[in-house]
């Protein structure tokens, strides 16, 4: 009985043994599948962008600058004489025609001093008179020997200074006719008069610099601005062979198109201390919207490229390699690819090198790429993807390129 109780004990413990064995075995298995197990194959999730395809079409070549508007005439109209304003005969901002009444000078003084000169003429008419009527008499007595040689050389010569001093007296009317016309001052050319500078009952004199009023012709007009030497080549070039360059003329912000005009002159030198040369273009200004001296937007077509390869501008990276597109592989990758940039309008440019028409590039979504990355198009719109540029981050970039036509002219508000 006492054995019996012995063997029960070393039995229990020998079963715990044994499981806590057993235990420790699946333990370890569990770690060991844990630690030595492989992590599942991942595959490279593709990037959502939107692509466009290259296109072929015209890009016209317009070069950017500041302009301002100058007047074909401005001019500061100046007493030619001495005297009282009396009366003035316009009003301010008037539009006034060449020829047209502006002011009055008092003329009496004018007046009187043409009243003695006529005087002094009639004056000296009548000496001459008389002398030419003593030489006719000298020369018949003369002819007889009746007087002395020298008596007729004599009055030959008084006849020759009354003829003078009547010559004198007539230039002297014509004058004072002048200052009569003068003392009504009228407008030199057509244009618009500023502000009164003068006002009626003041002394003006002939010295004076203010003048009388400034007359600026408003239409046609002239605006002035200047473009750097690196394109005054092509300018040249263009302009020199007969072309008619356009022209067109923005507000400040360059958002609203004011008038189109051309160029029609070059300035003879270059400003060495910021290596531009100034240029004229004209306007017809018939709505008068270009305001003398105000500050404008220029944009000058110096060319149009036809059939020039063309991507979206949002498209276009610059880094390391310079400048490049990530181009759409067939298989739904994308590689860097470097090209060459030509002109631009803000919503193409050009590639002169590195693509070809039909190719696609990706326009938005390039911040999450690299070389080889795989890709998903946003939208499906056809084989160019054209459409979905345009609903993507490039508005309006990928139209042209998936039809091929020309993008709108950057003179024209590109």
């Amino acid at each position: 009985m006492s054995q019996t109780s012995a063997s029960a004990p070393r039995s229990h413990r020998t079963r715990n043994l044994v499981l806590i064995v057993i235990a420790l075995v699946v333990i370890a298995l569990i770690v060991f599948h844990l630690v030595h197990r492989k992590p599942p194959a991942r595959t490279p999730q593709a990037q959502v962008v939107t692509v466009a395809a290259v296109a072929s079409g015209s890009m016209p070549v317009v070069l950017k600058e500041l302009g301002t508007v100058t007047p074909v005439a401005t001019v500061t109209v100046l007493p030619q004489l001495s005297g009282y304003l009396t009366e003035v005969g316009y009003h301010e901002g008037q539009d006034v025609t060449k020829g047209q009444f502006l002011a009055q000078i008092d003329p009496r003084q004018y007046q009187i001093s043409k009243q003695q000169a006529q005087a002094q003429l009639a004056k000296d008419k009548a000496s001459l008179a008389q002398a030419q009527s003593d030489l006719a008499r000298y020369t018949d007595l003369a002819q007889r020997k009746s007087i002395a040689e020298q008596t007729y050389e004599d009055q030959k010569f008084t006849v020759q200074q009354d003829q003078a001093a009547v010559q004198s007296d007539e230039a002297n009317i014509a004058q004072f006719d002048l200052d009569l016309i003068y003392c009504r001052i009228t407008a030199p050319v057509s244009g618009r008069v500023g502000l009164r500078l003068v006002d009626p009952g003041n002394y003006v004199t002939a010295s004076s610099s203010t003048g009388i009023v400034v007359i600026t012709q408003m239409k046609p007009t002239t605006v002035q601005f200047t473009v750097p030497q690196n394109s005054l080549s092509d300018v040249l070039q263009r302009f020199g062979s007969g072309a008619k360059l356009a022209v067109s003329a923005y507000t400040a912000d360059g958002d609203k198109l004011i008038a189109n005009g051309t160029l029609y002159a070059i300035s003879n030198q270059m400003a060495t201390s910021t290596g531009t040369v100034t240029l004229r273009a004209t306007f017809a200004n018939d709505d008068e919207a270009l305001f003398p001296n105000e500050f404008v937007n220029i944009r000058l077509t110096v060319n149009t490229l036809t059939n020039a390869v063309l991507v979206p501008t949002s498209a276009v990276q610059t880094g390391a390699p310079g400048d490049y597109v990530y181009l759409v592989n067939s298989n739904e990758t994308v590689s860097v690819h470097k090209i060459t940039i030509g002109p631009s309008d803000g919503k193409n440019t050009v590639v002169t090198a590195g693509l070809t028409a039909g190719q696609q590039v990706v326009t938005d979504g390039v911040d999450r790429l690299s070389d080889g990355a795989k890709i998903r198009p946003a939208s499906a719109h056809g084989a160019a993807g054209a459409s979905g540029a345009a609903s993507g981050a490039a508005p309006g970039a990928a139209p042209d390129a998936a039809s091929g036509t020309a993008p709108a002219s950057a003179a024209s508000g590109a």
